[in-house]
Order: C-alpha cells, then structure tokens, then sequence
C-alpha cells in the first residue's frame, strides 16, 4: 500500500509522550506545506490553479505572513483576488437583467471554508490515520506505543476512532476501542482533578499548599479539547 511511506512519521510521533501524537503530525504536515507554498511551489502552474481557486484560512495566512516572505504572499494574494473577483462580486441588475446575490452568496460561503494548506494536509492526515490503525492491528509494538501515550485530543481520538472503525473487523475494533478508551479516561480523571486543584489554589485556604500538576493546567484542556496543531 501506499501508505507505507507514513510508517516513519507515524511511528515518530507515536515514539515521543508529550500531548497528542495526531497534533504533533498535523503541525508537521502543515509547516512542510506552508514551507513549500512560500517557496518553489509558488510558481509551479498545477499549485497555482489550485491557490488560485482555494487561497486559504485566516490561521494559514496568519502564519504564512509571519514567515517573512511577503512578495511570494502578495504573489499569490493578487492572482488569487483576480481568480475570485467574478464568482464574488454581487452584479445585481446586471447587463442580463438578473439578479445574482443568491450565488454570489454561495461562493463565498465555499471561498470562506476553502484553504490549501488545510485540504493538502488533510489528504495525507487521513492517509496517517489509516497508517496508525494498520500499524495497531499488526503487532504488539505499536499497541504498547499507544498505551504509553498521555492522551490523544478529542478531535483526533473521534477520527483515530472512526478509521479503526471502518478498517478493523468487530473483534479487532473492540479491542482498540477498549485501549482508546482506557488512555482517554486515565488522562481525563487527572485532568479534571488538576483544573480542579488549580480553582482552589486561588482560594485563601490553599494558597499554601503545592501547586502539584495543576499549573498549567489549564493550558492543557485546551489542548485536550481543541487540540494543538
């Protein structure tokens, strides 16, 4: 298969127990693809087509502007607004007599929820996910890899869920559903009593007693709830 060629990465993320594996692959996957954008890449026709059409969200153009490159920015920037301009300017009453706000309205709903960076990082996510799963099912290696780790975040555990899902038979699926849930249920009881611990420090009471792992406890159920990448 294919998929062989994310072997490496997936076992790399699955090697370190910092936060969720899947974050650290998605921040991977969409620096390599920012890099290549601003790079290169920029000029190549069959890209282009597709910045053009797509352009990209509001955190990717955040990051690519922060990368100091701002000619292959604005580069794209002014094709893409020439690409866009007549699928989103509202001619009402025009030439033809018709009104046509309603699609209008629709492209730019589509041009909102369109990004590059998201639909190219996505495309090889998926094939990681799948990558993951298969690595699980194949051997014991990987299953104490996942048994080690601190959690996975909502958004990637529903997605690691749902590819074992579709890709396992009932047996297997049970089991890796059992071992998802038991890294996700440890974390979680220890979080709840940090963010817990963590209210209470503020309380005069306590004001004394060790922070323990509450902290930054706070910092990590945003990761947890809303992922890191």
């Amino acid at each position: 298969m294919d998929e062989k060629i994310y072997t490496i990465p997936v076992n790399e993320a699955f090697d370190e127990y910092d936060g969720c594996p899947f974050c650290r692959m998605r921040r991977t996957l969409e620096d390599n693809e920012r890099e290549l954008i601003m790079g290169a890449s920029m000029m190549e026709p069959d890209i282009r087509i597709k910045t053009n059409k797509l352009g990209f969200c509001r955190k990717h153009y955040d990051k690519m502007f922060q990368m100091n490159n701002r000619l292959s920015l604005a580069l794209m920037l002014e094709s893409h607004l020439a690409e866009i301009t007549d699928k989103t300017v509202i001619w009402k009453n025009s030439l033809l007599g018709k009104d046509n706000t309603k699609k209008a309205a629709e492209n730019m709903r589509t041009l909102k929820k369109s990004c590059y960076v998201c639909e190219r990082t996505y495309e090889k996510f998926e094939k990681m996910l799948f990558c993951a799963v298969i690595l699980w099912a194949n051997g014991p290696e990987f299953k104490e890899k996942m048994s080690k780790q601190p959690y996975f975040c909502i958004e990637h555990a529903e997605e690691f869920l749902e590819t074992a899902r579709v890709k396992l038979d009932k047996k297997s699926f049970a089991a890796f559903a059992e071992q998802l849930s038991s890294v996700q249920s440890n974390y979680l009881e220890s979080l709840k009593e940090d963010v817990s611990w963590f209210c209470k420090k503020f309380d005069y009471r306590y004001e004394n007693e060790p922070w323990g792992n509450a902290k930054n406890s706070v910092e990590r159920a945003i990761k947890f709830l809303e992922s890191d990448y």
